[in-house]
């Protein structure tokens, strides 16, 4: 089945409020395993109503290929949704969206979402939760102090004892809150750290934990990673672990003109419903108005 309307509708109640309801197919509610919706209206029917919550889903991209506008177009969206959607047997919505950076200062990533679309995506944006992790990754590099922090001496000391990036990041996962939309904004800045070192291994032990830790608290994680940075070796390995590996690329079209396309290289959970119905390559535009969007159902090869 192909759905040709929008995902979402707003439904005026008496008294005047509105609340929005999730369009779901009946098949639906015969799944066992309730999703989570992406927030992508164009995209969320094709995947029965979402994501499966808890997946550790790698976005692995050529540059400016789409994926950074899919994970902003999908916080923004299910932001903005946040406590208007009644609940339902068959998706959940997350209780909350947390977006962390390890090198990107918080306010550098509300800027550019402010830039790229218009103010009626952005409704959503003061309720996503930023974790700014750039001063522990700097603090490990030769990048001048001055550079990236303001933090006085004493600070500085304090944080001398508790520098590991990775441990940080676990406090991310509060075991307590459950149904959780996280973005780790990006695997590649830690990647390179760890590349060619006898620590590699250690950042997979932890991917194998952070995709352990999504099943137990039912909290989808986004992980972009830009492709062709990594040993093809390393990047195997990461895709190996998670539960999901959607590609962004560049291809060139009939006219010539380069198009953003975007394909399921895996999704445990998805796969056999998604190939089963041929929805495993998409054409997609980006636009300030709609921000990320399948622009045609099906590409042929």
């Amino acid at each position: 089945m192909l759905f040709s309307g929008p995902f979402w509708k707003t439904l005026t109640m008496p008294g005047g409020y509105s609340v929005i309801i999730l369009m779901v197919p009946a098949e639906i509610h015969d799944l066992s395993t309730k999703k989570m919706p992406t927030g992508i209206t164009s995209l969320d029917p094709m995947m029965e109503g979402g994501v499966p919550p808890g997946s550790l889903i790698l976005f692995l991209s050529e540059i400016g290929a789409g994926s950074h506008e899919f994970i902003y177009s999908s916080i923004l969206s299910l932001s903005s949704k946040k406590g208007k959607i009644p609940v339902s047997d068959s998706f959940i919505m997350p209780s909350v969206i947390r977006y962390v950076t390890f090198t990107k200062m918080s306010d550098d990533i509300k800027r550019e979402m402010k830039l790229s679309f218009n103010e009626d995506l952005l409704a959503g944006m003061n309720d996503i939760q930023f974790e700014d992790l750039s001063q522990l990754y700097f603090d490990n590099s030769v990048v001048p102090l001055d550079w990236y922090s303001k933090a006085d001496l004493v600070t500085r000391i304090q944080n001398r004892n508790n520098r590991e990036i990775l441990s940080q990041l676990s406090a991310v996962f509060d075991p307590g809150v459950k149904d959780n939309l996280v973005v780790l904004d990006s695997l590649t800045d830690l990647a390179v750290q760890y590349a060619g070192t006898p620590r590699w291994g250690d950042l997979m032990a932890y991917l194998r934990g952070l995709q352990r830790i999504a099943k137990h608290l039912n909290t989808t994680i986004y992980l972009p990673l830009a492709r062709g940075i990594l040993d093809i070796k390393n990047e195997r390995e990461i895709t190996d672990i998670a539960d999901a590996v959607i590609l962004f690329n560049w291809e060139e079209s009939s006219s010539a003109r380069r198009q953003r396309v975007m394909y399921f290289e895996k999704f445990r959970g998805l796969m056999p419903h998604l190939e089963e119905k041929d929805l495993v390559k998409f054409s997609v535009r980006i636009s300030s108005a709609v921000g990320f969007e399948v622009s045609n159902i099906r590409v042929i090869i």
